[in-house]
């Protein structure tokens, strides 16, 4: 941990000093770990991180500066990152993607393969999803598709679990283990693209009646 600046009170994060109260100057580019004063890992409780989130954005509300239009500034700067830090933490997926690609991992651009038995799974569902688009509300079809929801679901919690026991521990920079944690998130990101398109079904099925 580094010192405040202004008091020499121990900084949790350092956007902001706990002890008098002030935002501070920070790089462009902070890392959501660092920026909610946490050490990476994929193993977070999301109430925990909004209770930091709240903590500290008491801190460095941009009210409290009216005053100063300079410190004023500089806090909504910094609310901004303590923001973007909790939206890039909070939900798991996110987070993972975040650690992947802060230890070297390759992104989604680089590695997109996927195994084909669950190539032919994607199709089976997207078929199935154009068939039920194209049918009336409450038909069979429609049905059909929507019966794919416990499966789906069943499956994202599966992939999700997978990601998780790969980055605990955190692997190394460029270990192999980050790009078969990547294939792991673009099986999800099919899979709550399918369940995105099943919710849309529901709720046209709902509103028909």
């Amino acid at each position: 941990m580094t010192a405040c600046p202004h008091c020499g009170a121990e900084l949790e994060t350092p956007l902001g000093c706990g002890a008098c109260q002030v935002p501070l100057e920070v790089p462009t580019s902070l890392d959501p770990f660092r920026a909610l004063g946490l050490e990476p890992s994929i193993d977070l409780d999301a109430e925990a991180l909004r209770t930091k989130q709240l903590q500290y954005s008491r801190w460095i509300h941009p009210d409290y500066f009216a005053a100063s239009p300079e410190l004023r500034a500089l806090a909504e700067t910094n609310t901004g990152h303590l923001n973007a830090a909790l939206d890039a933490l909070e939900e798991p997926i996110r987070r993972a993607d975040h650690l992947v690609r802060s230890l070297a991992g390759p992104s989604d651009d680089e590695v997109k393969g996927m195994s084909q038995a669950f190539l032919m799974e994607v199709l089976d569902w997207n078929e199935s999803l154009e068939t039920a688009r194209e049918a009336d509300a409450g038909s069979p079809q429609r049905q059909a598709a929507l019966n794919l929801k416990p499966e789906l679901e069943t499956q994202r919690t599966e992939h999700i679990t997978a990601i998780t026991q790969l980055l605990e521990p955190l692997p190394e920079p460029g270990s192999e283990l980050l790009t078969t944690a990547r294939l792991q998130l673009n099986a999800l990101r099919y899979l709550d693209r399918a369940l995105d398109q099943l919710e849309s079904l529901r709720l046209a099925d709902a509103e028909a009646r």
